[in-house]
C-alpha cells in the first residue's frame, strides 16, 4: 500500500510505504492530507487511519540522479513495446516468453543485449538455435534501454491500483509514470 509525498508547495515528489508516511508524521516532518477510507494501523491500545497522501511541512532537498532501468520482465515487454521480435505481433503483458538471442546453452547470457520479447510459436520454433541458424531476423536488436515508452508504462501503472484520490494531484497518467517511477 502506497502513500503520495507532495512537496511542502503541494507538488508530486514520490511514492513511499506507509510505514515510511507514519515515521515521518510522527516525526512532524509531513502531515496527513487524505487517508484510506477503509485501511486502519492498530496498536494494542490505539488505531490510525492509513494515508493515501501526506505532504512535507517545510521544503525538502531534491536530488535527482538518473534510475538505471531494472532488467525484469515488464521492463523487457515494456522496451520491445510488446511485440515479438522475430514475427512482429503483439504479445500480452502476461502470455509472452523471453527468449536468449545466443541461446544459454551457447553461451548466452541472460542480459538487457540478449533477451527479446517473443511470442510462443516463435520461442518453439527457434528452440535451441541462434535467430540465423533457425532462418529467423529480429525486428530490432536488443539493448539497454535508456528509457522506457510511456504508452506501455501507463497502462500497466494504472491498472496496478493508482488510488483515486491521487488524480487531484497528479497532471495526467503520463507524468504519472515518467516522474515517479519508484
Amino acid at each position: 500500500m502506497d502513500v503520495l509525498v507532495l512537496t511542502h508547495a503541494w507538488r508530486p515528489l514520490r511514492r513511499v510505504s506507509w510505514q515510511l508516511a507514519f515515521q515521518w508524521i510522527f516525526a512532524g516532518r509531513a502531515e496527513v492530507i487524505e487517508n484510506y477510507p477503509d485501511r486502519m494501523v492498530r496498536s494494542a491500545h490505539r488505531a490510525w487511519p492509513v494515508p493515501s497522501i501526506v505532504r512535507f511541512v517545510r521544503r525538502v532537498k531534491q536530488r535527482f540522479r538518473p534510475r538505471k532501468i531494472t532488467f525484469n520482465r515488464r521492463n523487457v515487454w515494456l522496451r520491445d513495446e510488446g511485440r515479438c521480435q522475430y514475427c512482429g505481433h503483439g504479445v500480452p503483458s502476461d502470455g509472452f516468453t523471453y527468449d536468449h538471442v545466443v541461446p544459454r546453452s551457447r553461451g548466452g547470457q541472460t542480459s538487457w543485449e540478449n533477451i527479446v520479447v517473443a511470442c510462443l510459436p516463435c520461442n518453439q520454433y527457434k528452440a535451441d538455435l541462434t535467430p540465423e541458424k533457425a532462418g529467423m531476423r529480429l525486428v530490432k536488436t536488443p539493448t539497454r534501454p535508456r528509457k522506457l515508452p510511456a504508452r506501455g508504462a501507463a497502462e500497466l501503472r494504472w491498472r496496478t491500483g493508482m488510488p483515486a484520490s491521487w488524480r487531484d494531484y497528479l497532471g495526467s497518467v503520463a507524468w504519472w509514470t515518467d516522474a515517479l517511477e519508484t
